[in-house]
């Protein structure tokens, strides 16, 4: 069964930025996604189209198919009495937009009352490079088109 719109997709991966690992899949728990669904970056899901099981490959996703390019007016100062606990330079925190969303950022630095924050993703502006071979291909189950999502078995998710 090829990979298309609405197929169920278990594949092991490697991911490598300038020649270091970033993330990988562990042996035996595959990252597994619905194809179409915007469940992975673009990239890698447009490099999958048409593949089959058994198929390895390695796939190069530049910054625009990937995480997006650096955008140096997402770079921030907010006042330390922003946050509730200590705050550790290079750690990620979660802030709530006024549309109820969740925005991830880092920590760049700490000067006195202001805390130098980075809305950027932190993959963003860096040519992701893949190794991949897809594991299984199958259909997708009506509660997982209608949830937009691949379900794990033996989990009941929404």
């Amino acid at each position: 069964m090829n990979i298309t719109q609405d197929k169920v997709v278990e594949l092991e991966y490697k991911l490598t930025v300038d020649g270091e690992v970033i993330d990988q899949s562990e042996p035996g728990e595959p990252l597994v996604y619905l194809q179409g669904h915007n469940n992975i970056i673009p990239g890698l899901e447009r490099a999958l189209d048409g593949k089959q099981t058994g198929d390895s490959m390695q796939v190069v996703v530049q910054p625009e198919d990937g995480y997006g390019v650096r955008d140096e007016d997402a770079i921030e100062d907010l006042e330390r009495s922003d946050f509730e606990d200590d705050i550790e330079v290079g750690a990620t925190y979660y802030a709530q937009a006024e549309d109820g969303s969740v925005l991830p950022f880092t920590v760049l630095a700490i000067d006195g009352d202001t805390v130098q924050v980075d809305f950027n993703p932190p993959l963003a502006g860096q040519v992701l490079n893949f190794d991949v071979t897809v594991l299984n291909v199958r259909d997708a189950t009506a509660e997982e088109l209608e949830h937009g999502h691949a379900h794990m078995e033996g989990m009941d998710e929404h």
